[in-house]
């Protein structure tokens, strides 16, 4: 049995969408911080939410990616950007989260 790996120079259709749930990941990693950051100014629930969605969109993708990867690491399934894009995801809900109970107490 011979295994065939692919370059990093291609660009496979699970490397692609474990790159956009990484993105979409990191988009609400920026929007939770920056949510946390404002969180004693009062106008934080927009970005808390934005964060939350995006943590949980890119755990989606990612986990979508680690579920359909038929190889593993280096085989061009993206099954490292699942990976990635999962834990990413989580920092994102996590910081939308946060942010978003800090917003509601700081509201009543």
């Amino acid at each position: 049995m011979t295994v065939h790996l692919l370059s990093a120079a291609y660009l496979t259709p699970g490397r692609l969408w474990s790159l956009i749930a990484a993105l979409v990941g990191v988009i609400g990693v920026v929007a939770g911080g920056l949510a946390l950051a404002r969180s004693r100014s009062g106008d934080t629930r927009r970005g808390a939410v934005v964060a939350l969605a995006a943590g949980l969109l890119g755990m989606a993708g990612g986990a979508f990616v680690v579920a359909a990867a038929k190889g593993g690491p280096g085989t061009g399934y993206g099954i490292v950007g699942g990976f990635l894009a999962l834990v990413v995801g989580l920092v994102a809900a996590a910081l939308g989260g946060l942010a978003l109970s800090r917003s509601r107490r700081t509201e009543v």
